[in-house]
C-alpha cells in the first residue's frame, strides 16, 4: 500500500510515523466504540418488547429488530460514500448523527404510543450500527500486511464494554426516566442519544489525520506528516460506488465468499437474537433476566474477537469462517431445543451465537478488505454492510413469522440448515482454490 522512499532512513521514519497515526486511530475508534456500542445495545434490548406491547402482536414486535437492521443496511452505503469522499471521520459522524435523530423520534413515538412511528425511529436508530460496523474498516486503512484481522478485531472488541453494559443499563435508565417525568420505556433511548453524542465528539476530535485519506496519500506516493491537514480523497471511481462494488465482487471470488459468509453469520445472529427477548418474555422471564441473557450474548460477540483476529491472521480466513458456521450451528441447536424454563441452555446458545458471529465478521471483513484494491474498498465495504444488514432485516421478518405461526424451535432449525449449507460451501470452495494467500496467514 505504501510507496517506499529511495532513502532507507526516510522509509523507516515514514513507517514509524504511520505506526504512530495507526495507534492514535485505534485508540480513537476504541473510545468511540465503547460509547456507541452502549447506545446501540441499550436501545435495542427492549425495543421488540415495547413494539409488541404497543401493537399487541409478536410478529409486529419482531419488526423492531427488522427496523434496526434495515436502518443499518440503508445507511451502509451513505456512510461508505461519505467516507470515500471526505474520509472515515465524515462517514462515522453522519452515521451517529442520524442515530441521535432516531433516538429522538423513538422517544416521541413511545410517548404518543405510536408503534409505526417507533419503527420509523428505529430505522434511523439503526444508523448507529452502520457507524459501528464502518469503524472496523477504519482500523484497517493503515494496517501493515498480515495484521488487518488483528487490528480490525480490536475495534470490534472495543464495543464489549458498552454493548455488555448497555442491556443492563436499560432498567436503571427506565427507572431514572420515570422519576424525572419521562414516559414509560423512553429512558433507554434518551441514554442512547447521549451515548451517540459522545461518540460523535470523540470521532470529530480524535480521528485526525483521517486514516483513509492518509492511506490514499501514501499509496499515491505523497505521504504527509501526521498532524497536518488530511490528504485529499482519491479521485472518484468511475461508474459510481454501487456499480464499482458489484464489479469488484464479480472480479474477486474471494471477496464474494467473504461477503456471503458475513451476511449469513449476521442473518443467523440477528434472527435468533431478535426473537429471544420475546421468547423469554412470553415464558415469564423478567426484564433483568432478559437483559442478562442479551449481555452474555453480546459478550460472546465481542470479548474473544482479538483471539478470532489472531486466528484469522495465523491459520487463515476461510478456516475461521468455517469454524464460525460450526459454532452458529451448535448455538441454533441449543437455543432451539431448550425447554420453556431452560434459561441456562438458551443463554449458552446465545453465547455461542455471538462467538460464531464474531468469526464471520472479523475473518470475513479482513478477507473482503484484502481482496480488493484500496480505491475500491469503501464502496465494497459499504456494499458488504448493505447486503449483510438487508439479509439480517429479512431474516428478522421471517423469524417473527416463524415464531408467531410455528415456534422458536422451528426458527433454530431453519438457522441450523442455513449455516450448515454455507459452511460446506466455504469448505469445498477453499479446497478447490487450494492454499491461496487469502486462505492462509
Amino acid at each position: 500500500m505504501t510507496t517506499i522512499p529511495a532513502n532507507p532512513d526516510e522509509s523507516q521514519k515514514s513507517s514509524v510515523r504511520v505506526a504512530a497515526v495507526q495507534r492514535r486511530t485505534l485508540g480513537t475508534l476504541t473510545a468511540a466504540q465503547v460509547t456507541s456500542g452502549m447506545g446501540v445495545a441499550v436501545g435495542f434490548t427492549l425495543s421488540s418488547v415495547v413494539v409488541t406491547n404497543l401493537s399487541g402482536s409478536k410478529a409486529i414486535g419482531g419488526l423492531a429488530g427488522t427496523a434496526t437492521v434495515l436502518g443499518a443496511a440503508l445507511f451502509a452505503l451513505p456512510t461508505a460514500k461519505a467516507s470515500g469522499r471526505g474520509g472515515r471521520r465524515t462517514g462515522l459522524t453522519l452515521a451517529y448523527a442520524c442515530a441521535m435523530l432516531g433516538c429522538l423520534i423513538a422517544t416521541l413515538a413511545i410517548t404518543v404510543e405510536s408503534w409505526p412511528l417507533l419503527l420509523a425511529g428505529l430505522v434511523l436508530f439503526g444508523s448507529g450500527s452502520a457507524g459501528n460496523l464502518a469503524s472496523r474498516y477504519s482500523a484497517t486503512d493503515l494496517s501493515p500486511p498480515g495484521h488487518a484481522a488483528r487490528h480490525l478485531s480490536w475495534v470490534v472488541w472495543a464495543a464489549t464494554v458498552g454493548s455488555v453494559a448497555g442491556p443492563n443499563l436499560a432498567q436503571p435508565a427506565e427507572d431514572l426516566g420515570r422519576r424525572i417525568g419521562l414516559a414509560a420505556y423512553t429512558g433507554p433511548f434518551v441514554l442512547a442519544l447521549l451515548a451517540f453524542a459522545v461518540a460523535t465528539v470523540i470521532i470529530m476530535i480524535g480521528l485526525r489525520p483521517d486514516p483513509l485519506a492518509l492511506a490514499r496519500s501514501l499509496a499515491a506516493g505523497t505521504p504527509r506528516e501526521p498532524g497536518t491537514a488530511d490528504a485529499p480523497p482519491a479521485a472518484k471511481v468511475q461508474g459510481g460506488a454501487l456499480r464499482t462494488a458489484w464489479r469488484s465482487l464479480r472480479e474477486s471470488p474471494a471477496a464474494t465468499r467473504a461477503l456471503v459468509a458475513i451476511a449469513v453469520s449476521h442473518t443467523a445472529m440477528v434472527s435468533i437474537m431478535s426473537m429471544t427477548p420475546i421468547h423469554l418474555d412470553q415464558h415469564g422471564a423478567s426484564f433483568s433476566i432478559i437483559g442478562l441473557v442479551i449481555s452474555l450474548h453480546v459478550a460472546g460477540m465481542y470479548v474473544l474477537s482479538p483471539l478470532v483476529g489472531w486466528l484469522a491472521d495465523r491459520i487463515g480466513r476461510v478456516r475461521v469462517l468455517v469454524l464460525g458456521m460450526a459454532l452458529l450451528l451448535v448455538s441454533a441447536v441449543l437455543a432451539g431445543t431448550a425447554g420453556e424454563h431452560a434459561v441456562a441452555q438458551v443463554t449458552a446458545g446465545l453465547i455461542l451465537l455471538g462467538l460464531g458471529w464474531s468469526c464471520g465478521l472479523v475473518s470475513g471483513s479482513a478477507m473482503l478488505t484484502e481482496a480488493v484494491a484500496l480505491e475500491r474498498r469503501p464502496a465494497v465495504q459499504g456494499l458488504s454492510d448493505l447486503v449483510m444488514n438487508t439479509c439480517g432485516a429479512t431474516g428478522t421478518v421471517i423469524a417473527g413469522v416463524i415464531v408467531e405461526t410455528l415456534s422458536y424451535g422451528t426458527l433454530g432449525t431453519a438457522v441450523a440448515v442455513m449455516v450448515t449449507a454455507t459452511g460446506v460451501w466455504l469448505a469445498l470452495g477453499h479446497r478447490g482454490t487450494g492454499r491461496s494467500h487469502l486462505a492462509s496467514a
